[in-house]
């Protein structure tokens, strides 16, 4: 069985620096040195999909410098609120995918859960910046539906966490969902895609490490960096007992104008991963989401960018360029 953690009431460090992260763009700009004249279009971007983004993540911003990569993907916009042909609520399908209330199943093998709404910050390119998560989340009262779904289903051999962010529960909530999962024979993977590492990284905490080490299925945690400058020596250390405990770390990273659209940032990136101990596994294109039109690259410019990858670094180091495409059996490359 899983060694469960403390109970509900107990408040982790972690969960002490989330709630002093920064909701208001006024404090944004002020703690950057960053012009007053921004701040309109910030409080019009976050009136449609709010400021979150912890005081550790700023920390690796450039004071002074509205084109910082880290502060564009997490400051509000007023070009988030232009409507733009193609760019829509559910940008890769998830509603039609949706078996159970939160449960997803696009692919063959494996299943999603949407487990909490929570995330420890807002990207402002996040596809389910829209999702319906008071209709759609299975914690806790519709988990047995899920339960039920994956125990019937011998084709599904792996479980993916995603959200929101699966780190945003606490240990002991995320315990007993593992504990609920833990006695279907014919899973045999367990997967978490989390931000956590990098825009929080005391969230990995040795008791989270001692509870992902109890499930019998083999534990691979999917990061999400864009930006080399995401990863200084405190995201290292906390990835560190991870990957020493034999977990399989990977990124996915999107493609963002403005941010990594450049062979250096991106070859940066990978370089930097992989001297955390991660493999970077996809590059996304962007998900057409409302509101994050002028994040988006042209796939004749993203297909470039990809070659001069390949052309810089060994294989092991170039992630697959992807798009998700609703009602497709699986990602499609680009390349």
């Amino acid at each position: 069985m899983i060694t469960r953690t403390p109970p509900l009431w107990h408040t982790a460090d972690w969960q002490k620096s989330l709630a002093r992260a920064i909701r208001d763009p006024r404090q944004l700009l002020e703690q950057l040195a960053l012009p007053a004249d921004l701040l309109p279009a910030a409080r019009a971007g976050a009136r449609d999909f709010p400021l979150l983004v912890p005081h550790s993540y700023v920390a690796r911003m450039q004071p002074g410098d509205p084109q910082d990569p880290l502060l564009r993907q997490v400051l509000p916009l007023e070009a988030e609120l232009q409507h733009v042909p193609g760019y829509v609520a559910d940008p890769v399908g998830d509603l039609p995918a949706m078996a159970r209330p939160g449960l997803l199943h696009k692919y063959h093998g494996r299943a999603l859960v949407v487990t909490t709404a929570a995330c420890g910050i807002h990207c402002r390119y996040c596809f389910r910046r829209h999702f319906p998560y008071q209709d759609a989340n299975p914690m806790p009262d519709r988990w047995q539906q899920v339960r039920d779904y994956l125990a019937a289903d011998e084709s599904i051999e792996e479980l993916i966490l995603s959200g929101g962010d699966p780190l945003s529960l606490s240990d002991h909530r995320l315990a007993g969902l593992l504990d609920a999962v833990q006695s279907i024979p014919h899973l045999k993977r367990l997967r978490l895609h989390t931000r956590y590492p990098i825009i929080l990284p005391e969230r990995l905490t040795d008791r989270l490490l001692h509870l992902l080490q109890q499930a019998p299925q083999a534990v691979i945690m999917v990061i999400h960096a864009n930006h080399p400058n995401e990863l200084d020596a405190g995201v290292r250390d906390a990835l560190a007992p991870f990957r020493q405990a034999g977990m399989t770390l990977l990124n996915q990273a999107v493609l963002l104008r403005g941010v990594n659209d450049s062979a250096a940032a991106l070859a940066g990136l990978s370089e930097a991963l992989f001297a955390a101990g991660v493999l970077p596994y996809y590059l996304h294109q962007l998900d057409p989401v409302q509101g994050a039109a002028h994040f988006a690259v042209p796939e004749d410019r993203a297909r470039a960018l990809h070659a001069a990858l390949r052309a810089r670094l060994p294989g092991y180091l170039v992630p697959r360029l992807v798009q998700e495409i609703p009602g497709e059996s699986a990602k499609t490359p680009l390349i």
